[in-house]
């Protein structure tokens, strides 16, 4: 299933990402800091979804409270709790 989350207090304005059988794929980010967004689109591909979260939960970035990698975390867990709905 394809997921686009809305991003809250970053720099990227949302991420789209695949989940399928709980595996993260296809991750991108709209914004944000390029390089950094590709590396970390690269380290969790093919990776579960909750050892993602486990690794990216609370990381942050300056004094924003939040960063790209804890909103790709927050995008997992919701679609994972099936809060967040799939886009075809």
């Amino acid at each position: 299933m394809t997921y686009k989350f809305k991003t809250r207090g970053v720099c990227a304005s949302y991420i789209n990402f695949d989940l399928n059988d709980g595996i993260v794929s296809s991750v991108s980010f709209n914004g944000g800091c390029n390089g950094n967004l590709k590396a970390i689109s690269k380290l969790v591909e093919g990776m579960e979804a909750e050892k993602v979260i486990s690794i990216l939960k609370g990381n942050l970035c300056g004094f924003k409270g939040t960063s790209c990698a804890d909103q790709l975390a927050i995008a997992l867990r919701s679609a994972l709790d099936e809060v967040l709905t799939p886009i075809n």
